[in-house]
């Protein structure tokens, strides 16, 4: 199956920042969007940023200027670099990714969710 691992949360100044890691491991012949979401305590989950195979990168309003997203197909990984964090950036981060899958019925494309990574930016 496919799997989604997130790393690089943590504990940052407001100010500072981080960047988070999400590499895609499974039998995947390929990865269409892939993209970041995040769920602070008591709300929704909501979209950060997203990344298409080609075309333009997504920015959540509240993330623009700040947020980077890309990616590196050869290492099906997708990045999120975050800078000049606020406190209201705190929240687990979430790796999402729509993944082509090799099965033994035949490929197919399902839609992906990694563990969660927490940032806490302290003010």
């Amino acid at each position: 199956q496919v799997q989604l691992v997130e790393s690089g949360g943590g504990l940052v100044q407001a100010g500072g920042s981080l960047r988070l890691s999400c590499a895609a491991s499974g039998s995947i012949f390929s990865i269409n969007r892939m993209g970041w979401y995040r769920q602070a305590p008591g709300k929704q989950r909501d979209l950060v940023a997203t990344v298409p195979t080609g075309g333009s990168t997504y920015y959540a309003d509240s993330v623009k200027g700040r947020f980077t997203i890309s990616r590196d197909n050869a290492k099906n990984t997708v990045y999120l670099q975050m800078n000049s964090l606020k406190a209201e950036d705190t929240a687990v981060y979430y790796c999402n990714a729509e993944v082509g899958v090799v099965s033994a019925v035949g490929p197919y494309f399902a839609n992906y969710w990694g563990q969660g990574t927490q940032v806490t930016v302290s003010s």
